[in-house]
C-alpha cells in the first residue's frame, strides 16, 4: 500500500510539477492578482459607458439620423483604439517634458507579467484607453445630426493625438499640472472638459441645425425621438460610472474602492433629484430630461473629487451641479448654442464645479491618502488647492477648445464640415449610409425611402 502511494505521488509530481515545487503565494501576490483582476474589470465597465453614450445620443435626436449616431461610435471607439495603442498612450504616460510624453512606448508592446505592477501591462492601457474613448464620444455631442462622417474619422485621429494626450499628461502622466497638485481623480477635467470644449468648437463651426432657433431668436425645441433610450441610457451610464471612478483606485487591497463609488452614487441621485425639483419650479411640469442630465451633471461633478471628499460634499456637490447644469443649458439657448445632447452644461459646466470642489471640501486626511495636493478651504487648507484648481481648469478648458477650433477650421476650410441642407433634412442615416435605422417606421411616414438609392 505505502509502495502504491509513493508510487502515486510520484507520477502527480511528473504529470504537474508546479504541484511539487510551487511556493506558497504570498499575500502582496495575491493582493497584486486582485488588483489587477479588479482593473480589466473595470475597464469593462467604462468600455460599457459606450452603450449608454449610444442610447443617450439616439434617444436625444431623430429617428432619421438614429443608425448614423449608433454607428460612427463604433467606429470611432475603434479608430480611437488603434490611434491610442499606436502613440497616444505613450505621450500620455512616458517620460517626456512637463508639456508631452515621449514616443518610447509607441505601438505599445505590453508586459506579459505583473510582478511590477500593473502599470505597463496590457490591463492598464486597456483602462486607460476606454477613458480616451469616454472623452471622444462626448466631444461627438457638439457634432449630431448635422456633421459629415469623413469629419468624424480625421478629427478622432487629431483629438487622440493632439488635445486629449496633452491635458492627460499634464495631469495623470506627471506633467506640470501633476507637479502643482492638481486633484483630479478620475477625470472631470482630463476626460469630461476636454470633451466638452471639443464640442463647443464643434457646435460653433458647424452653427445650429435647420429650425433650431427662428430669426427673433426664439427657440424652438427639437425632441429626441426614444425617451427611454435616454432612461436607459443614464442607466447604463451610471453603471460604468463604478468603473470609472471607483476603478480609478487600481486596488482593492484597503476597500478605498468602495467608498469612491459610495461617493459617486451619492452625488448621482442629488444631482436628479436638484435637477427635478428645478424643473418643476421653473416649468411647472418635472422634466424628464431634465433629471436625467441631471444625474448624469453629479456624476461628472464628483469623478474629479470622489476620493478626496467626505459623503456631505458628495451630496452638496452633485446638487450644485444638478441646478447648474439646468440654467447652463438655457442660457447656452439663449446665446444660439445648438447643443443637441447637453455636453456643455453637462460635462463642461459641471467638470469645472466638481474640479473646482476639491478646493474647498478635500480633506487632510483623504488627501493625505491620495497623496494629491493639499486640503480644502474649508478644512483649513487656505486658497493654495483651490488656485491650483481655478488656473487647471482654465489652461485645461482653453488648450481643449482653441486646439479643437484650430483644427475644424482647417478642416472646415479644406474638406468642410457640415452636410448639404437636403442631406440634414432627409438624414444622416439616409445620405451617410444609404439606410434608415428605422427602415419600416420610415417608409410609413412618407420619406420616400424604398432601397439604397432612396
Amino acid at each position: 500500500m505505502v509502495k502504491k502511494l509513493l508510487w502515486a505521488t510520484g507520477m502527480m509530481s511528473l504529470l504537474f510539477p508546479t504541484m511539487a515545487f510551487a511556493a506558497e503565494p504570498t499575500a502582496a501576490s495575491v493582493n497584486l492578482s486582485l488588483d489587477t483582476l479588479w482593473v480589466m474589470l473595470a475597464f469593462v465597465l467604462v468600455l460599457f459607458m459606450q452603450g449608454g453614450f449610444i442610447l443617450l445620443e439616439v434617444g436625444s435626436t431623430r429617428m432619421k439620423n438614429a443608425g448614423h449616431v449608433a454607428g460612427k461610435t463604433i467606429f470611432t471607439t475603434g479608430l480611437c483604439s488603434l490611434v491610442f495603442w499606436a502613440i497616444s498612450y505613450s505621450l500620455i504616460f512616458t517620460e517626456g517634458n512637463s508639456f508631452l510624453g515621449g514616443l518610447s512606448d509607441a505601438f505599445f508592446n505590453p508586459s506579459l507579467s505583473i510582478a511590477d505592477g500593473i502599470g505597463g501591462t496590457s490591463i492598464f492601457f486597456l483602462f486607460q484607453l476606454a477613458f480616451a474613448a469616454v472623452s471622444l464620444s462626448i466631444a461627438w455631442g457638439g457634432f449630431a445630426e448635422r456633421a459629415k462622417l469623413s469629419v468624424y474619422l480625421v478629427f478622432t485621429i487629431l483629438f487622440s493625438i493632439v488635445i486629449y494626450p496633452v491635458i492627460a499628461h499634464w495631469i495623470w502622466g506627471g506633467g506640470w499640472l501633476a507637479s502643482h497638485g492638481k486633484q483630479d481623480f478620475a477625470g472631470s477635467t482630463v476626460v469630461h472638459l476636454t470633451g466638452a470644449m471639443a464640442a463647443l468648437a464643434a457646435t460653433i463651426l458647424l452653427k445650429p441645425r435647420i429650425g433650431k432657433f427662428n430669426k427673433d431668436g426664439t427657440v424652438n425645441s427639437i425632441l429626441g425621438h426614444n425617451q427611454v433610450y435616454s432612461v436607459l441610457s443614464v442607466l447604463f451610464l451610471w453603471f460604468g460610472w463604478f468603473g470609472f471612478n471607483a476603478g480609478s483606485t487600481v486596488a482593492v487591497g484597503d476597500g478605498f474602492f468602495g467608498f469612491v463609488a459610495f461617493n459617486t452614487h451619492l452625488a448621482a441621485g442629488a444631482g436628479a433629484v436638484a435637477a427635478l425639483i428645478v424643473s418643476w419650479i421653473f416649468l411647472g411640469k418635472a422634466d424628464i430630461p431634465t433629471m436625467l442630465n441631471g444625474a448624469l451633471a453629479g456624476l461628472v461633478a464628483i469623478t474629479a473629487s470622489c476620493a478626496f471628499v467626505d459623503p456631505w460634499a458628495a451630496v452638496v456637490i452633485g446638487l450644485i451641479a444638478g441646478g447648474a447644469m439646468y440654467f447652463t443649458m438655457k442660457f447656452f439657448d439663449k446665446m444660439k448654442i445648438d447643443d443637441p445632447i447637453g455636453v456643455l452644461s453637462v460635462h463642461g459646466v459641471a467638470g469645472i464645479l466638481g474640479t473646482l470642489s476639491t478646493g474647498f471640501f478635500a480633506t487632510p486626511e483623504l488627501v493625505e491618502k491620495v497623496g494629491i495636493g493639499k486640503a480644502g478651504l474649508f478644512y483649513g487648507g487656505g486658497i493654495d488647492q483651490l488656485w491650483v484648481q481655478v488656473y487647471g481648469v482654465v489652461t485645461s478648458g482653453a488648450f481643449a477648445f482653441a486646439v479643437s477650433f484650430i483644427l475644424l477650421f482647417a478642416i472646415k476650410k479644406i474638406m468642410g464640415l457640415r452636410v448639404t441642407e437636403e442631406e440634414e433634412v432627409i438624414g444622416l442615416d439616409l445620405s451617410e449610409h444609404g439606410s434608415y435605422g428605422y427602415p419600416e417606421q420610415m417608409k410609413k411616414a412618407g420619406t420616400g425611402y424604398n432601397s439604397i438609392s432612396g
